[in-house]
C-alpha cells in the first residue's frame, strides 16, 4: 500500500517513544481465542452492546457506576427474557432513576436482543458468529452491527467488541491521525472508502509482523500523537 511504513519502522517509533520494547510490552493486550470467544453468553455481548451505547457521547464512570443496576433492571440482559418485554416495559424501566433515564437508548436494548437472537437461530450461537468473523474484514463485522443493530455504527460497536475480547482494531484519535498523516485516508475516517483503506494497511501490517489487530492499534496509536513516555 501507497505511503504505509512498514510494521519495523513504527514499532521502533513507538519504543522510541514509550521507552523501549519491554515498555510497549507492558501496555500491549490481547484478545480472546476463537475457543474462548465463541464460549461467551449472548446475555454479555447484549450487556456490553448496551453498556457502549449508554456510555457514547456521556461520562463512562457514571455509566459504570450504575451498572449493577442496569444488570437488575434488566434481568441480566437475559435474551428471552428482554425479547418479552412491551413498549410499555421499557418506557417504565426508561424512567427508573437508578440507571440512565434515556428511553432511545433503552430501546435499542431490545432492538440488540433481537440482533443477537436473529443471528444465534442462523449460526447457532451469537458469540460462533462473532468469533468466526475474520479479521481480514473487521470492518465488515462493524458495518453488520451497524446495519442490523441499534445505535452501534462508529466506533461504538467495535469498542464493544474489543471489550468483549474479538480481535478488531479501533479507529482513536491517533490512529485516525496516523493514517490521515500518511495520507492513505482523507476526511471521515468512517466513510466506506477509508475503512477499506484502513483496513487494507491493518492487513498488511498484520502480514509483516504476525500480531493481532488489536496490538497493531496499540501500537500505532503509540507511535504518533501525544503518547510519550
Amino acid at each position: 500500500m501507497q505511503n504505509l511504513e512498514k510494521f519495523s519502522a513504527i514499532y521502533q517509533r513507538a519504543c522510541e517513544r514509550k521507552g523501549g520494547p519491554q515498555a510497549i510490552q507492558t501496555i500491549l493486550t490481547q484478545p480472546l481465542s476463537v475457543q474462548a470467544l465463541s464460549k461467551i453468553g449472548a446475555d454479555r455481548f447484549l450487556a456490553e452492546f448496551t453498556k457502549k451505547v449508554f456510555q457514547s457521547g456521556f461520562v463512562w464512570r457514571v455509566v459504570t457506576n450504575k451498572w449493577p443496576d442496569f444488570e437488575r433492571v434488566f434481568f441480566s440482559f437475559n435474551i428471552e427474557k428482554v425479547l418479552l418485554m412491551p413498549d410499555e416495559m421499557l418506557e417504565q424501566k426508561a424512567t427508573d432513576p437508578s440507571i440512565i433515564r434515556n428511553y432511545t437508548k433503552v430501546k435499542t436494548i431490545r432492538d440488540n436482543a433481537i440482533m443477537i437472537d436473529n443471528v444465534a437461530r442462523e449460526h447457532d450461537s451469537f458469540a460462533k458468529f462473532v468469533a468466526d468473523w475474520p479479521s481480514e474484514d473487521i470492518t465488515g463485522l462493524w458495518a453488520y452491527l451497524k446495519k442490523h443493530g441499534a445505535r452501534l455504527g462508529g466506533n461504538t460497536g467495535p469498542y464493544g467488541l474489543r471489550a468483549l475480547g474479538k480481535d478488531t482494531f479501533l479507529l482513536t484519535n491517533d490512529v485516525v491521525g496516523y493514517f490521515t498523516q500518511r495520507d492513505i485516508i482523507s476526511g471521515s475516517a468512517q466513510s466506506k472508502r477509508s475503512l477499506t483503506a484502513i483496513q487494507q494497511g491493518f492487513n498488511e501490517l498484520q502480514q509483516q509482523s504476525g500480531l493481532s489487530l488489536q496490538e497493531l492499534s496499540m501500537i500505532i496509536a503509540n507511535s504518533v500523537g501525544d503518547n510519550y513516555q
